[in-house]
């Protein structure tokens, strides 16, 4: 059995993820194939704004601010959902602004999850 605290005890919000998802068991395998995807998507991600390819880019964030809603990473998907926004606009140089804030927070739930599932 996995330490559900290392979620919860930093900031994950599971109560919402179980109510969205169902159980642990599919939480689990969402997470993993989240991780997965982000191996090519957070790349991706980067090209597309160094290309200022602010269509693609939009696509990319909304799905990253669709799975972190779903998985409970209300901050990631709240900094997401700013990039949408701003690269629907065709707001480069807001999403260049905001560009760091976003990989941080990618990262922090990178290592989270890894560390919950070992």
């Amino acid at each position: 059995m996995r330490d559900i605290s290392i979620l919860t005890d930093n900031g994950v919000d599971l109560d919402k993820a179980l109510e969205l998802l169902g159980d642990l068991e599919f939480y689990d395998e969402t997470l993993e194939a989240f991780l997965e995807e982000n191996k090519t998507r957070i790349p991706n991600i980067e090209k597309y704004k160094n290309d200022q390819n602010m269509e693609d880019y939009a696509i990319l964030v909304h799905a990253l601010k669709s799975d972190s809603k779903y998985l409970g990473f209300t901050s990631l998907a709240d900094i997401a959902y700013e990039h949408e926004l701003a690269s629907k606009a065709n707001n480069v140089d807001e999403v260049e602004k905001k560009y760091d804030k976003l990989i941080k927070e990618v990262n922090k739930y990178t290592e989270i999850t890894n560390k919950y599932l070992g």
